[in-house]
């Protein structure tokens, strides 16, 4: 059961907050003075302090430097009837959860009350997972047991999932990033209600804003009905923007809008609807690069970026690989009720390959090389452990090479070409598009099949 302290000079009103709060499942200790709380703190560590501003020894924000010591996390209200703005600003910034004026509004304070348990109910449940899986390399859809995802990765999404903190997932093409959001949301409060993911790459600009917010009928050629967009449809659960560095820079104007207020106006509509929900968004490259090239709005990337995780390339997590592999060959034989396994050398082919595609690219080369082999699985095109890398070459235009082996499928060649060019070209859709001779809205079409494969 929570602990709570309430530190407050008023006797009466003292006693009777302690009774509230113990019938909401806390148990509770009371302090007159930031002496005698700060006596109380070595006794037991609360869960929660609810402190008075105004004490006869100091302000009730000095208990803030008391938590400052690395200690279990601890939740600060402010409860205070001599308020000022000021103040109240002062508190958040410390880091108080919630600031509260006498006489106390009992629903709001319920409500907080509340939400604190099922906060902490979310991290204690995230905490016994961790440790249950850690061993296991795996953590909500996420496999790899290598530091670089423990701590860069696993750990940041435990302290940041109970939250409704926006998040902003960074990393190479095939990296997981839309597993990261789902991991997120799955270990969210909101993870009973509807995970909606958009790719904003994938969307021709024509019609994202359409997508994202929704139509009235008869407001465009086309438009036969009321349409509910992304923001409408994910109320109450998370919407994940994937790839958002793509979406138009006009209408990146109108979704720092809707983040701010928490209203939608539907395309062709005059009344703003509410939405609650939370945003996890997603790009494969640098955030301040798009920023400083004009492709994401700052103010958007700074109301974005509350809280980022990025995620290293599968290069650089030693011992990730061979893990993902046997999942992948896992999921396959469980499918099609086979027992394959993999050769030495498939093995070592693995290890050699610097993947270029990250957990993308090694998926679909497992898949590849299980329809290819026998009870026995080897990767025909990695056995000699070089990868078919993206190098410095020569060439008329003096860019990088791409090789492959004699026989390799059209559609494969076509897949690496496409993504090696589009890395090329740093993400950007369009200059990708006009190097490989093909219209935006094919390329589009292509990356689209590419992952959902």
């Amino acid at each position: 059961m929570p602990h709570a302290l309430i530190i407050d000079d008023d006797p009466d009103f003292m006693e009777s907050l302690a009774e509230l709060v113990q019938r909401q499942s806390f148990t509770v200790a009371t302090a007159k003075s930031l002496a005698e709380a700060r006596t109380r703190l070595t006794e037991q560590r609360p869960s929660l302090v609810l402190v008075d501003l105004s004490l006869p020894d100091g302000s009730g924000i000095d208990i803030f430097k008391d938590l400052q010591d690395g200690g279990e996390p601890t939740d600060i209200v402010i409860v205070s009837g001599h308020g000022t703005i000021h103040s109240a600003i002062d508190a958040l910034r410390l880091g108080a959860l919630d600031y509260l004026t006498k006489p106390l509004d009992v629903p709001r304070l319920k409500t907080m009350l509340a939400n604190i348990l099922r906060a902490r109910g979310l991290q204690e449940e995230i905490g016994t997972l961790r440790n249950e899986l850690r061993r296991l390399g795996r953590f909500g859809r996420l496999i790899g047991a290598s530091p670089e995802m423990q701590k860069k990765v696993y750990d940041l999404i435990a302290k940041v999932a109970p939250t409704n903190a926006s998040v902003f997932v960074t990393g190479e093409s095939g990296t997981g990033k839309e597993l990261v959001a789902e991991t997120l949301h799955e270990l969210s409060r909101r993870k009973r209600q509807v995970f909606l993911p958009l790719n904003c790459g994938a969307v021709p600009p024509t019609l994202i804003e359409s997508e994202l917010f929704g139509h009235e009928r008869g407001s465009f050629t086309g438009a036969t009905q009321l349409r509910r967009g992304h923001f409408e449809q994910a109320t109450g659960g998370t919407l994940f923007l994937d790839e958002i560095t793509e979406m138009p820079i006009e209408l990146q104007v109108k979704l720092l809008r809707v983040l701010e207020t928490g209203t939608v106006m539907r395309v062709g509509g005059s009344d703003p609807t509410p939405v609650d929900l939370r945003v996890i968004a997603a790009t494969n490259r640098p955030a301040e690069e798009a920023v400083r090239a004009g492709k994401l709005r700052q103010d958007l990337y700074y109301r974005l970026n509350v809280f980022p995780i990025h995620i290293p390339p599968l290069r650089d997590r030693q011992g990730d690989v061979l893990v993902l592999a046997e999942h992948f060959l896992e999921l396959l034989n469980q499918a099609e009720g086979t027992a394959k396994r993999f050769s030495p050398s498939a093995r070592a082919s693995v290890v050699a390959h610097t993947w270029p595609g990250n957990v993308r690219e090694l998926k679909n080369e497992v898949q590849r090389a299980y329809i290819m082999s026998d009870d026995i699985v080897e990767f025909a095109e990695l056995s000699t452990g070089t990868p078919p890398p993206v190098s410095n070459g020569g060439g008329a235009d003096s860019g990088p090479t791409q090789s492959f082996h004699i026989g390799t499928p059209l559609a494969e060649v076509e897949r690496r070409l496409i993504l090696a060019t589009l890395e090329f070209c740093s993400g950007d859709k369009r200059k990708a598009a006009a190097m490989l001779g093909i219209s935006l809205k094919t390329l589009y079409n292509r990356l689209n099949l590419y992952s959902t494969v």
